[in-house]
């Protein structure tokens, strides 16, 4: 099968005062369907910059991001708003969970904006929360949540609309270590049972370890 992700000679560099720093200097990278991709490199080394990127998060980058096939250089703005919403899934070291809503509507929003009915949204979210072994906490607000049941809400929003990609930055950098195995583990669990392929950055080389490959971003490139 074609690449889920594919990036030919990918680059991203920024102006500060006189001088252009080169974050991104020609990446390439590809990943297969059903691949978790562990992405290593240091802070700074521009890990969250290339999940911008393959995320279509924002412009301002040179060459080639394919997504199923599709060149998102090619697409307008709300081309690349639906390849986004069809196709990917985002998890971040912080969650970004609305404070209003609890954990069930939290992850029902995002699939009622992908166009599902809302008792179809409603049985996605709850298997896939009890799935996380939060049953049990389906109407609790985020307030009333711990940081790594918290983080279980966010994957579980990520995959709600059965994403062929899901990409994960830092996604259990802000919890304990303890919390993070499990949450990693159960993370993991889930993306391989959805069939979804994951990117996930990372400085963690023991996590890293538990992916499928690794790939290592250092200095602009990958090694």
């Amino acid at each position: 099968m074609s690449d889920i992700l594919a990036t030919q000679g990918l680059r991203r560099s920024f102006v500060q005062g006189e001088d252009t720093i080169e974050v991104l200097r020609g990446v390439d990278l590809h990943v297969a369907p059903g691949e978790i991709v562990a992405l290593l490199g240091p802070s700074g080394s521009g890990k969250s910059t290339l999940l911008q990127a393959v995320g279509l998060l924002e412009g301002g980058f040179e060459g080639s991001i394919r997504i199923k096939g599709q060149e998102a250089a090619r697409l307008d703005a709300d081309g690349r708003t639906t390849l986004r919403r069809d196709a990917l899934g985002f998890v971040y070291q912080f969650h970004h969970l609305l404070p209003d809503f609890d954990a069930t509507e939290n992850v029902v929003l995002p699939q009622l904006i992908h166009g599902a009915e809302t008792a179809d949204a409603q049985v996605r979210a709850k298997s896939l929360l009890s799935s996380l072994g939060l049953g049990h906490r389906l109407t609790h607000r985020p307030s009333q949540l711990s940081g790594g049941e918290q983080q279980r809400v966010a994957v579980a929003r990520a995959l709600a609309n059965r994403p062929a990609l899901v990409l994960a930055d830092e996604p259990t950098g802000n919890l304990d270590e303890a919390t993070a195995d499990i949450v990693f583990s159960e993370f993991l669990a889930l993306v391989r049972g959805e069939g979804s392929a994951a990117l996930v950055a990372t400085h963690n080389e023991r996590l890293a370890a538990r992916m499928d490959r690794v790939v290592r971003l250092h200095d602009g490139v990958l090694e």
